[in-house]
C-alpha cells in the first residue's frame, strides 16, 4: 500500500519473517488464536484477550491489529508483527513505543501458538524486534513484562540479557499477582548480523524520525 509504507515492514532471521500482517495473514493468525495460545486454567496475559471461545479469540485477534492501524501516531504507536515459520503464521510479536522521538524507549509483548512453543521461536522473534529497536529505530532502552509464574516468557528474557527492573502487582482471576520488569540498554545488547531489517526508512515518519535515517540528539 503506497499510503501505509508499514505494509512493506519486515524483519528477517535465519528461521523466521517477521512482517505486517496483510488481511489474509490475520484471518491465519486468527487461525492460531482459536486453536489455544496457552493451558487450560492459566492467563499470561495482563488483558485476558484469550479467554472465551475460540470464534471469540479468532475475532479479538483481528479487531486488535485494526485498533493499532488505525491509532498508530509518531507519539504512541504499537508495531504488531505476524511471525511466520515454514510458511505458516505461528504468533504475533509487538513492540510499542510512547513519545518515543523523546523517551527512544520501546516495550515488546507477543503471543505463540501453542503447537510451535518450545522450539525456540518465541526468543528469535524477540531478538528480531530488539534489532529493529536498537539498529533500526536507535532505541536507547527496551523494557518487557510478565507475571511471575509465566516461566516461558521469563526464560527468553534472561536468555537475552535483560536486568531486573521492578515489580508491579495485578489483579488477575480476582487475585493479586506480581509481574516482573525487567530492562535492556542499547549497551548491553549484542547485535545480530544475521537479522535484516527491510523497508524500514519510508516507516521512519511514522515513528517520528527523519526518513532517511534516527538521530540520536
Amino acid at each position: 500500500m503506497r499510503n501505509w509504507p508499514l505494509s512493506e515492514l519486515s524483519i528477517t532471521t535465519p528461521r523466521l519473517e517477521l512482517r505486517h500482517p496483510s488481511l489474509d495473514d490475520l484471518d491465519e493468525l486468527a487461525d492460531r488464536a482459536a486453536e489455544g495460545v496457552h493451558d487450560a486454567g492459566y492467563m499470561p496475559f495482563t488483558v485476558p484477550w484469550s479467554q472465551g471461545e475460540p470464534a471469540e479469540r479468532a475475532r479479538s485477534v483481528v479487531q486488535y491489529h485494526f485498533r493499532t492501524w488505525a491509532t498508530f501516531a509518531p507519539d504512541d504507536w504499537s508495531l504488531q508483527l505476524a511471525v511466520v515459520h515454514e510458511g505458516r503464521l505461528v504468533g504475533v510479536q509487538g513492540i510499542a513505543g510512547k513519545d518515543f522521538p523523546v523517551t527512544r524507549e520501546v516495550e515488546s509483548g507477543s503471543w505463540l501458538g501453542r503447537r510451535f512453543q518450545g522450539r525456540g521461536i518465541g526468543t528469535e522473534m524477540r531478538r528480531a524486534v530488539l534489532h529493529l529497536a536498537f539498529a533500526g529505530l536507535g532505541a536507547r532502552h527496551a523494557v518487557t513484562t510478565a507475571f511471575e509464574d509465566n516461566h516461558a516468557s521469563l526464560a527468553v528474557t534472561k536468555k537475552l540479557g535483560y536486568r531486573e527492573d521492578g515489580i508491579a502487582l495485578h489483579a488477575r482471576d480476582a487475585e493479586p499477582v506480581v509481574t516482573r520488569r525487567f530492562r535492556m540498554r542499547r549497551e548491553d545488547w549484542t547485535e545480530s548480523p544475521d537479522i535484516k531489517i527491510h523497508n524500514l526508512d519510508r516507516c521512519l515518519p511514522l515513528f517520528g524520525l527523519p526518513a532517511s535515517g534516527f538521530s540520536e540528539a
